[in-house]
């Protein structure tokens, strides 16, 4: 397809989605992680362990990874905008919901409808970014598409944290809520309507055997397996880091451990910024680097001074969002069927959620914060062996195309 059509940086269109999808990424992981910082009062209200209250968080992000795998078809026959536009409207009434919930069993019934509901907008917007935009604005449109999960990762748990130590947690639901329905209209009044796209019928069969097509691919394969051990280093971290300092010698309040993530402000940095670095001087050899900062950043973690915890979880996150970002336009920009590949990326980034939060989750419970850090630390330098061995990967553009099960990407 001819790039003449294609939405170009520094126009007003360019403009327009830029703001639509930062909205989008703000609203969508504002819900989603606005329950970390309240896992410890979920704890005591409900009287579960830290592991099962992790499992409000983690059973949203594993129904997300399964759910994402057919958001894609779905967007393929009602179109990008439409499936976007409602499942943020849907996430942020779910939210409302949430707050609600009468009994523990209730709350995870919502959050893992929250997984289905907010599966309709991370896969559908990296197809989006990637149809619609100029080649040479991909990187920085999808930088800072994630610099909007990042304001929006980092404004769900602070305002959540702080709400709920004035308020209780129920009124910090209630508020992320409606903060999601306001984004939720500004998405759907400033996004673009695709120009590049044809709706086209798939039958739900054929979708899924598609699915295959990017694991001929041995790049996006190793892309596969760091968008996993990305994600599930970064949760896990964050999950057990608030039992951590809320407990002795420590013995932060609920307020100022939501205060603590407004270090994701570098997140909204790194995003755009090593994305954009990444456009320009490469991919291979930039990703690398992020994850030398991400394995820096876990390391220090092990420190007992508060203000090296605070600079290894600083670290960590600037180099999780840089890393993420890269990973997920090199997916975008490897992939012959774009839809599919970003599905499979997401399947597997929010599968490491799920998994590695649930199994931290476990290691806390029996050696604390050894147990749980030492299972991030290692698969953080499985990360940057892998991050080191795609500096070997055959760039896109001397790949062969591969036929595809599928009607191909507009």
């Amino acid at each position: 397809m001819s790039d003449e059509d294609a939405i170009t940086l520094g126009s007003a269109a360019f403009r327009r989605v830029n703001v639509a999808l930062f909205g989008a990424g703000l609203s969508t992981f504002s819900t989603l992680y606005c329950v970390q910082p309240l896992m410890p009062a979920f704890s005591h209200h409900y009287e579960v362990s830290p592991a099962d209250s992790a499992l409000s968080l983690s059973l949203t992000t594993g129904v997300l990874a399964v759910a994402m795998l057919f958001a894609g078809t779905l967007a393929d026959r009602l179109g990008r905008k439409p499936v976007m536009t409602a499942s943020l409207f849907l996430s942020a009434l779910l939210v409302l919901a949430t707050g609600l919930a009468p009994d523990w069993r209730v709350l995870l019934v919502m959050r893992a409808l929250l997984g289905i509901t907010l599966s309709g907008v991370p896969a559908v917007a990296m197809a989006y970014i990637n149809e619609e935009l100029h080649v040479e604005a991909v990187g920085l449109g999808m930088g800072l598409y994630i610099g909007g999960s990042a304001v929006g990762g980092m404004s769900g748990r602070l305002l959540s944290g702080v709400l709920a130590s004035l308020f209780g947690w129920r009124m910090a639901l209630a508020a992320i809520g409606i903060g999601a329905l306001i984004a939720a209209f500004a998405f759907w009044r400033f996004l673009p309507p695709s120009r590049r796209f044809v709706p086209h019928h798939v039958a739900w069969r054929t979708s899924l055997a598609s699915l295959g097509e990017p694991f001929q691919d041995r790049g996006l394969r190793w892309l596969f397996a760091e968008g996993f051990l990305l994600m599930g280093i970064f949760v896990t971290y964050y999950d057990y880091l608030g039992y951590r300092l809320m407990a002795a010698p420590y013995h932060f309040s609920e307020a100022a451990v939501g205060l603590l993530f407004s270090v994701y402000v570098v997140g909204i940095f790194s995003s755009s910024w090593m994305g954009h670095k990444a456009g320009r001087l490469g991919r291979r050899r930039v990703f690398w680097v992020a994850l030398a900062l991400l394995l820096a950043g876990v390391a220090v973690s092990f420190c007992t001074q508060i203000l090296l915890i605070l600079l290894g979880m600083t670290v960590l996150t600037f180099a999780f969002f840089g890393g993420h970002s890269i990973a997920s336009s090199w997916v975008g920009r490897r992939a012959q069927a774009k839809a599919p590949a970003a599905s499979l990326y997401l399947f597997f980034y929010y599968l490491g959620s799920a998994f590695v939060s649930t199994g931290g989750g476990i290691l806390y419970a029996r050696w604390g914060w050894s147990g749980a850090g030492g299972l991030i630390c290692g698969l953080a330098g499985l990360g940057l062996l892998i991050a080191w061995h795609l500096r070997t990967l055959v760039p896109v553009h001397a790949l062969t195309p591969v036929a595809s099960t599928r009607p191909s990407e507009p």
